[in-house]
């Protein structure tokens, strides 16, 4: 005799509350529901897009400036920059130009540039803070909500360059014999800074009652997720606009950039949640009735959160 859905959604339930191996993943995943990171995530990506081109402008204009003398090394630098955005980095790259000028003029521009970058920042703020549950009271208020969107810009603009780079490098040697040796510490060296990019960029992002310790968990785990996306993102993102250019023309490519960026704040925002499962003791959660401590606790922490916003 067949067992009915919910004989069968009770079954899986005692066995993942048991095993807690199973209860983690079960606990990340019902948190992430909780918080609706889906909907933070598609948030950010929207944020994200119209920031991409802000924030791109004061890369270039900076490395413009600074490798004014060594334009191959500033081209190299560049192209590595964009690198981080597959298949549509030559679409990027065709349409963003450093800005001229100089003095108050230039620096008017880039301060400027520097604002329209804040917006992805305040989404990435707003949705780390809500998934730690920090009340709105006690949240980063003006100007330090300013100051730390603009250092979080800064961050991962110049992590877009360094890592970029570091991941050209690997690329390159991969491609001569230098032996194996060589690619392996300069991908090692890629995924270490990435790590303190990610560490940095998160405390920038999430009000100073989360310490440090809390938040390096997540910093690893999306290094080594955003490694792994950089090594498949030619594929991904290949295999998504050819089926979307084929509907929507050149129009895919916008698509494109928008599924790409969801994706990485999707896995961003999953690297967070463990983290807050596992600050919390947040296993084992219920699927079923009756509901769990942890249940209990979760429900204790959404409404600590929703009761000063």
């Amino acid at each position: 005799m067949r067992a009915s859905p919910r004989e069968a959604l009770a079954a899986a339930d005692r066995l993942q509350r048991r095993v807690p191996w199973l209860a983690f993943p079960v606990a990340v995943w019902k948190k992430f529901g909780d918080d609706r990171a889906g909907d933070l995530a598609a948030l950010i990506a929207y944020y994200g897009f119209v920031s991409i081109f802000p924030i791109l402008l004061v890369v270039l204009t900076v490395l413009d400036l600074v490798l004014h003398d060594d334009p191959e090394l500033r081209k190299h630098l560049i192209s590595s920059a964009l690198s981080t955005y597959p298949v549509i980095g030559a679409q990027l790259k065709s349409s963003v130009h450093p800005l001229s000028g100089t003095g108050p003029a230039l620096a008017v521009g880039l301060v400027v540039a520097l604002l329209g970058a804040r917006g992805a920042a305040a989404a990435v703020r707003r949705a780390f803070d809500s998934v730690w549950a920090v009340p709105r009271a006690r949240r980063p208020a003006f100007p330090w909500s300013v100051l730390r969107g603009a250092g979080f810009v800064v961050v991962v603009g110049v992590g877009q360059v360094v890592t970029g780079y570091l991941s050209s490098v690997a690329s390159g040697l991969g491609h001569v014999a230098t032996g194996f040796a060589a690619t392996a510490w300069v991908i090692a060296a890629s995924f270490v800074l990435n790590i303190g990019f990610f560490w940095v960029a998160f405390r920038l992002a999430t009000a100073t009652e989360v310490s440090w310790g809390q938040l390096r968990l997540g910093a690893v785990l999306s290094a080594a997720c955003w490694q792994v996306l950089q090594l498949v993102g030619g594929y991904v993102v290949g295999h998504m606009l050819q089926h979307i250019s084929a509907l929507y023309g050149t129009f895919g490519v916008v698509l494109g950039l928008l599924a790409w960026l969801y994706l990485q704040a999707q896995v961003t925002l999953y690297a967070v949640e463990i983290c807050t499962v596992r600050a919390w003791r947040l296993w084992p959660r219920g699927l079923a009735k009756p509901p769990t401590e942890q249940d209990a606790l979760a429900r204790q922490l959404y409404q600590q959160r929703d009761a000063q916003g």
